[in-house]
């Protein structure tokens, strides 16, 4: 085993940056040899773990299977020879986190240098887009969505619901006037998300009635939905997003709510991850840390 063991670990390191160049800098040699240390890896074991190109590699089913039980030995050994060195008893490694654009910027980022502080031996990796994933492919932990779900095959944890509402900049309501029912809508121009991997328009919510309508969109945002919030503080129409994503355009006068007397409504956020991911510890004290501060920012 001990032969291999830089074998593996020139693997694992090339799995986890993408590359030859990134991983051989890691571990302070060349990409060569890094290279042909995993090759030497592949030969013994009889299968290919990665496919190669000239700009990156990427993993094959049995070079991810294989991935995931050196990884947990490699942290089992980084695990004992911290206590071996009278090292504390942290969590330790990296989490890599998927997080969507609207509660990644204003939410989760301003969270993490609480975890840093608990946990300092913990690396976050975190992706801020509204792009589906793929847990096994993209190599991701734990990922926060939008909405309700249902795959049994996940944990969902839910992290709250929030309030949405029609926001709009005081010169454009000076200038086209106040819508005062939804049904007004049909005579604004709307900024209207559009979800990223369908193109299809998300609903605008309301209560009592109508529960949900498509309002006429002047522009369609499919990936960023901050930028909604740009083009209504310009002038360019309504919006319908989260408050607390507007919470210091409100306090600035830049919006205005409109329409409030059919507010009411809200969408969940959920952090979601695979069953097994939490056999890590530092996955495990993400998640733990996440759902505590989601419960404190409610109250609870």
């Amino acid at each position: 085993m001990s032969t291999r063991l830089p074998s593996i670990k020139a693997f694992c390191l090339t799995y986890e940056l993408g590359n030859f160049t990134a991983a051989a800098k890691a571990l302070g040699v060349t990409p060569q040899a890094a290279s042909r240390a995993v090759a030497k890896l592949e030969r013994r074991l009889g299968v290919s773990l990665f496919r190669r190109n000239t700009r990156h590699v990427e993993a094959t089913e049995p070079g991810r299977a294989y991935y995931e039980a050196c990884r947990s030995a490699l942290d089992i050994l980084d695990h004992a020879e911290a206590r071996l060195q009278g090292q504390d008893d942290q969590p330790r490694g990296e989490v890599r986190v998927s997080v969507p654009t609207t509660y990644g910027h204003h939410r989760f980022i301003a969270m993490l240098p609480e975890f840093r502080r608990r946990y300092p031996r913990v690396d976050i990796d975190v992706q801020i887009s509204n792009q589906n994933i793929d847990f096994v492919r993209d190599g991701f932990d734990l990922a926060i969505r939008m909405g309700e779900l249902d795959d049994a095959s996940f944990v969902a944890r839910r992290l709250g619901d929030f309030s949405v509402g029609v926001f709009a900049s005081p010169a454009y309501l000076s200038e086209r006037g106040i819508p005062r029912t939804p049904e007004d809508l049909d005579q604004h121009d709307c900024g209207v998300f559009a979800m990223p991997r369908t193109g299809r328009l998300l609903p605008w919510a309301f209560s009592p009635a109508p529960e949900a309508l498509v309002p006429r969109a002047v522009l369609r945002v499919r990936e960023d939905v901050l930028g909604l919030i740009g083009f209504a503080v310009a002038g360019g129409g309504l919006i319908q997003t989260y408050h607390f994503l507007v919470a210091r355009e409100l306090e600035r006068g830049e919006l205005t709510e409109v329409l409030a007397d059919y507010g009411g409504r809200s969408r969940p956020f959920s952090l979601i991850y695979p069953r097994e991911a939490t056999a890590r510890p530092a996955v495990r004290a993400m998640v733990d840390f996440v759902v505590e501060q989601s419960r404190a920012d409610r109250g609870e």
